[in-house]
């Protein structure tokens, strides 16, 4: 695939993976949107990067359709980056709304924009999905099993995706990181592992899950 020039959405572009990837893309040459909930840290990976910052939650189907609208139909690539782990904790410690939270942010919200994604695509005959799932998918520990759903069902929703969209010239990726350098653990949480500066280290960076999807897409 041919970056310069393309357009490119990346969900949850305002800090972590996502404006590492928002970066890697825009070095080659797209011109690419960031979406996420907090308007002065996507100006600042905006202001880094060149990167269009446009406010939007994931999990609203009338932001998908705005955003859409602003980039245009002729958009050739989705990354879907935005997820949370909302609350990592016992299921019979979490409320029915966390619960869905969840599942709508690091699922239902992918799930929407692939929707509007594989519509426009199909006509163009070409394009590139990348859903960024997670570790989690592939193992189980006690008090992820909401976010270990969620993102399970991302990595075989996104292989059905592939079988559909193949025919159509357009590709569907799913990466499944491990343990970043992104602020998840705190945001989560979670403590111990993050002030050890020795696995800290060995966290895989933004910019280097960035240069993978460039990789990926150029392959």
């Amino acid at each position: 695939m041919e970056l310069q020039g393309e357009k490119a959405i990346v969900t949850g572009g305002s800090r972590g993976f996502g404006a590492g990837i928002a970066r890697a893309l825009a070095e080659r040459g797209a011109k690419v949107w960031i979406t996420g909930r907090d308007e002065a840290a996507l100006n600042r990976v905006a202001d880094e990067t060149g990167a269009i910052p446009i406010i939007a939650d994931v999990t609203s189907g009338a932001d998908w359709d705005r955003l859409f609208s602003l980039v245009g139909d002729d958009v050739g690539i989705l990354v879907n980056n935005a997820g949370a782990g909302v609350r990592i904790a016992p299921l019979a410690e979490q409320s029915d709304s966390e619960i869905a939270t969840a599942v709508n942010v690091n699922l239902t919200g992918a799930i929407m924009g692939c929707s509007r994604a594989a519509e426009r695509m199909s006509r163009l005959g070409r394009g590139a999905i990348v859903n960024i799932s997670s570790v989690c998918a592939l193992h189980a520990w006690p008090g992820w099993s909401v976010y270990t759903a969620a993102k399970a069902g991302l990595s075989k929703f996104s292989h059905a995706l592939h079988t559909e969209m193949r025919p159509h010239g357009v590709r569907v990726f799913c990466l499944t990181p491990s343990w970043g350098s992104t602020g998840f653990n705190r945001a989560a949480g979670i403590t111990g592992a993050s002030e050890d500066p020795e696995l800290a280290g060995k966290c895989i960076s933004p910019d280097e899950i960035g240069r993978l999807v460039v990789t990926l897409l150029e392959t």
